[in-house]
């Protein structure tokens, strides 16, 4: 079915989003759009999926690094991980981009401010008129300039919206460095062919750095992952199997450190006894963070991958191994331009799929309550279709509300056919009969 492009000339335009009005203060607002100016996109979402980023925004309001403005007068639209088309451009920018045409956002602008130092404003978090959780929006010329805005030419809008997600591995991978023997320049990137810890890495983003770490061109030789929730390790372990990894040339083992007296040394034992070169946490959970610390090796790097919400949180590190090992630790949050690109060719050309990220789907209507109750709800990915009416429902569930929705029994029979994981088959049927919002 081709996109539907609606063009409007000196009108504006009606929208529907969800925006923040304070502490868990999230509504689902309709209200006009303004004319876009020449520097300017108008644009419909698609597709979006929640972010951890984003219920943390929701817990904190106003205190967020993020939000630039008084809440009582001005409210940001949520939503980063988005996918859509253009409907209409500003004449600046009419012979880049044209309406149709599908879109992904790197929402980590950078966009200098009055200093010349980045800012930290981004969609989803900082404006009033762009953001995920939304029928329509409107780019600021911010966007455009620092080329954040990307085509995206796949049969679907789901993978677009975990392009976003993926380029946030992607950049934590790329982040990671060591050191050059007798020499000061820094060595980019993981170790090639060395070992890696992913702790606490079974969760959405920890599946999607599983994916990453077998499939791009600079490997581990040796991928422990840890959790302490056997079912999310069974799951993972389904879905990016031991198998595949070991034809890429990787050696992957699953542990459930929620099993073992002393996971330390029982992971040391799984890479022969000796510590790990790359060693990355998924929870911001004080004894994760110094059980990844504990098992660094020499000119090994940790990078706390999980942002938490408290503003105090702080771990016990060994500053000993910082000044004798050559210890490094990296946080990262968010990834660049180029790594989304890296993310969208990676899923094009197949050696990405992170599909299996995805455990629920909803529409609109229940974002607002799936952003706040999000560390509450078990699984993977929310994917939201900004202009649907539905329940936040996981695909596992299909087949129980199928036996009284002949809506979602078809859902089920389609995922069904596609390992019970979501597809463009289904994305497809629901664009196409869910009930609008």
């Amino acid at each position: 079915m081709p996109p539907l492009v609606i063009m409007l000339q000196g009108v504006n335009m009606k929208t529907k989003a969800i925006r923040l009005h304070g502490i868990n203060d999230l509504r689902l607002d309709e209200f006009e759009l303004p004319e876009i100016r020449e520097d300017e996109i108008l644009a419909k979402v698609v597709s979006d999926s929640i972010c951890m980023s984003s219920h943390k925004l929701a817990m904190l309001g106003a205190s967020h690094k993020r939000v630039r403005h008084d809440l009582s007068k001005q409210q940001p639209m949520l939503g980063h991980e988005f996918c859509g088309i253009i409907e209409k451009t500003g004449d600046k920018w009419k012979d880049k981009f044209k309406p149709g045409d599908k879109f992904v956002i790197q929402p980590a602008l950078n966009y200098p401010g009055e200093d010349g130092r980045p800012t930290l404003w981004a969609p989803g978090y900082s404006y009033e008129y762009i953001g995920g959780a939304a029928t329509y929006i409107i780019l600021p010329k911010e966007v455009m300039e620092m080329d954040c805005l990307l085509s995206y030419n796949a049969d679907n809008f789901y993978m677009g919206s975990l392009a976003e997600p993926m380029s946030c591995i992607v950049g934590a991978f790329h982040a990671q460095y060591h050191t050059t023997t007798g020499s000061y320049v820094h060595s980019m990137g993981i170790v090639e062919g060395g070992s890696m810890a992913l702790l606490a890495g079974v969760g959405p983003m920890g599946l999607g750095a599983i994916d990453y770490a077998i499939n791009n061109p600079r490997k581990p030789a040796l991928l422990v992952v840890t959790d302490i929730d056997g079912k999310r390790l069974q799951r993972a372990a389904q879905l990016l199997t031991v198998e595949a990894a070991r034809k890429n040339g990787v050696e992957l083992i699953y542990v459930n450190t929620n099993e073992l007296s002393n996971p330390v040394d029982h992971l040391k034992f799984l890479n022969g006894g000796k510590l790990f070169d790359d060693v990355f946490v998924f929870a911001p959970v004080k004894p994760v963070l110094e059980m990844g610390d504990r098992l660094l090796g020499r000119d090994g790097c940790l990078n706390f991958f999980a942002g938490p919400t408290d503003t105090g949180f702080s771990a016990s590190l060994n500053f000993y191994d910082v000044h004798y090992e050559s210890h490094h630790i990296v946080g990262t949050s968010g990834g660049n331009t180029d790594d989304l690109r890296e993310s969208i060719s990676m899923m094009n050309e197949g050696s990405l799929n992170p599909v299996f990220m995805v455990t629920h789907i909803g529409g609109l209507d229940a974002a607002a309550q799936a952003t706040i109750d999000l560390d509450k709800i078990p699984g993977g990915k929310k994917l939201i279709y900004t202009h649907k009416k539905l329940p936040l429902t996981a695909i596992d569930d299909f087949g129980e509300r199928g036996k009284t929705d002949a809506f979602f029994a078809k859902l089920a029979e389609i995922c069904d056919c596609h390992g019970n994981l979501w597809s463009a088959e289904a994305e497809k049927y629901l664009l196409e009969n869910a009930p609008g919002i």
